[in-house]
């Protein structure tokens, strides 16, 4: 079962259990995580879903679209390298992906 580890800006761990096909959008959502504002619901036109990856994660995930590259400069935190939009991550299986919400979406 897929498993994301959410990190808050103040460095606490909420481990969230998914479902393969889902996003860490909606699995954060779904679960209550903090840090997920998620306006738009998923379809790539508001950067509230903002995530840093673990950078040991990478690997785990599609490369980053055209959109997704441009909306992450329309973050409320200024992006990173390890910058996603986790409404663009979707889970398999065999994911154990380690996230951080940076500290505001708005």
């Amino acid at each position: 079962m897929p498993t994301v580890h959410f990190t808050d800006a103040e460095g606490a761990v909420r481990e969230v259990q998914g479902n393969a096909g889902d996003s860490v959008m909606e699995t954060a959502v779904r679960n209550g995580v903090p840090g997920i504002v998620a306006e738009c619901g998923g379809s790539l036109s508001c950067a509230t879903c903002h995530v840093f990856v673990r950078d040991d994660c990478a690997s785990q995930l599609p490369p980053m679209e055209d959109m997704e590259d441009e909306m992450l400069y329309g973050t409320a935190v200024d992006r990173e390298d390890n910058s996603r939009l986790s409404c663009q991550l979707r889970l398999t299986d065999e994911t154990e992906l380690f996230v951080t919400t940076p500290e505001t979406q708005v």
